[in-house]
């Protein structure tokens, strides 16, 4: 399957950053959505990190005849009883900036003393035959009290992973591709494509 292109399915340009930086390192060539002019939203209506990465990944092999690649991730709060989840991208209530949503989080864990939390990441590829990989990061971690940095996106402001003492917003691109969920998820995802000879 060497020259076979792949569609990466987000729209979310800050997973698809990560995805670009982290993808051409296993030699994987890729388009976008926008480079397919595929100006469309897929209602995300499963129940699991997984679900949801597959109806996108389906869809998008379905509109374009190539393999799709799409994840799904989110964040679990162990003092929130694991939500936000698959929920995290309406956390609060919809129309909310990323920054309101970290500061609806830290309100919520106002007088939390247990903050551990983890960031998961679900990766699935699609191919046009129906046959599909997936594969699954995480990355651990608790909630800062403050947001602090001004990288990544989402809730890396207010995140800190194990090991770290600086939030995800605070690292380099290279040390958050190393730490992160989504990094981990497709280091795995890389693995599975080489032992099916995709690589």
């Amino acid at each position: 399957m060497n020259g076979m292109r792949f569609v990466l399915a987000t729209n979310n340009p800050g997973k698809l950053r990560e995805m670009q930086e982290i993808l051409p390192g296993f030699g994987i060539e890729f388009v976008t959505r926008k480079d397919m002019d595929l100006d469309i939203e897929i209602e995300e209506t499963g129940t699991t990190f997984l679900e949801n990465a597959m109806i996108k990944a389906r869809a998008i092999c379905a509109l374009t005849g190539l393999p799709a690649i799409a994840d799904d991730s989110g964040l679990i709060v162990d003092a929130l009883g694991g939500e936000p989840g698959v929920y995290t991208s309406s956390f609060g209530g919809e129309g909310l900036s990323e920054r309101e949503r970290c500061d609806y989080l830290l309100h919520k864990l106002e007088n939390a003393e247990q903050r551990s939390a983890k960031f998961v990441c679900t990766i699935v590829c699609v191919f046009p035959d129906g046959e599909y990989i997936t594969a699954q990061g995480e990355c651990c971690g608790r909630i800062a009290k403050a947001p602090a940095g001004s990288g990544g996106f989402g809730y890396d402001p207010v995140f800190v992973a194990d090991g770290f003492s600086k939030t995800m917003a605070e690292l380099t691109p290279e040390e958050k591709n190393k730490a992160s969920h989504r990094g981990a998820a497709l280091s795995k995802f890389a693995g599975l494509f080489l032992e099916r000879g995709v690589l």
